[in-house]
C-alpha cells in the first residue's frame, strides 16, 4: 500500500488511502500516517477529499489520535482535508458540551 500510495495514477493513490475505512481498532495507523503524508499537496480533489474521509472514518474510533495527527499536520494539509477529518470531531465536542450543561443545569 505505501508503494500505491505514491503511485502517478492519483486513483491508485486514492485507493491507498480508503483501504481501511471501516477497520476501526484493526486500523494500522502507522500505515495510514504514512500514506496520508505521502499524499499531502497533491493538489487533487479526490485526494484531499479521501485524506479527510479516512481520517473522519477514524475518528469515531479514536478521535484523540485524529485530533493530534491534524494538529501535528495542519500546515501540510489542504482545508478540504481538515474539514471533513474534523466533521465527527466537532459534533462530539458539542455533544459533551450540551450534555455537561445538562447535567450541570447551566444553559
Amino acid at each position: 500500500m505505501l508503494e500505491w500510495s505514491k503511485d502517478e495514477d492519483f486513483w491508485v493513490r486514492r485507493i491507498a488511502i480508503d483501504h481501511q475505512l471501516c477497520r476501526k481498532e484493526k486500523t494500522n495507523t502507522k500505515l495510514l500516517e504514512a500514506i496520508l503524508v505521502n499524499n499531502f499537496g497533491s493538489n487533487k480533489f479526490f485526494i484531499d477529499k479521501a485524506i479527510g474521509w479516512s481520517l473522519r472514518d477514524y475518528s469515531k474510533t479514536n478521535p484523540e489520535l485524529v485530533i493530534e495527527f491534524v494538529e501535528k499536520c495542519k500546515d501540510k494539509m489542504d482545508k478540504l482535508s481538515i474539514k471533513e477529518a474534523s466533521k465527527y470531531i466537532i459534533e462530539l465536542a458539542i455533544q459533551i458540551i450540551v450534555w455537561k450543561w445538562g447535567k450541570n443545569g447551566k444553559r
